[in-house]
């Protein structure tokens, strides 16, 4: 059987990052995992141990996709809040 994917999602929209995995459908909370204050991007390792803290790890050939948002579109200087994603599956499933 094969492992389920879902998304997680880095996001650094409320003073710092926050990493969470996305379960549609799901009535519970997401799980997730906050890095506390600061502005400076995470580094692969610091996800991949996030991730694993949460009792996932990112699926065979998965890539960090990044994409940025403008707090106002009408205002090309304005600044910007950036989101990450990556297909993960569960440690358990994954190991399996």
């Amino acid at each position: 059987m094969m492992a389920r994917e879902l998304r997680a999602q880095l996001s650094a929209s409320r003073g710092g990052w926050r990493l969470y995995v996305v379960v549609r459908g799901s009535v519970e909370p997401w799980l997730e995992h906050c890095f506390g204050p600061g502005d400076r991007l995470l580094t692969f390792t610091e996800r991949a141990r996030a991730l694993t803290a949460l009792g996932f790890v990112q699926a065979p050939a998965a890539e960090w996709e990044w994409t940025e948002f403008s707090t106002d579109p009408a205002d090309p200087a304005s600044p910007v809040w950036l989101l990450a994603s990556v297909l993960v599956r569960s440690r358990q499933e994954a190991a399996a």
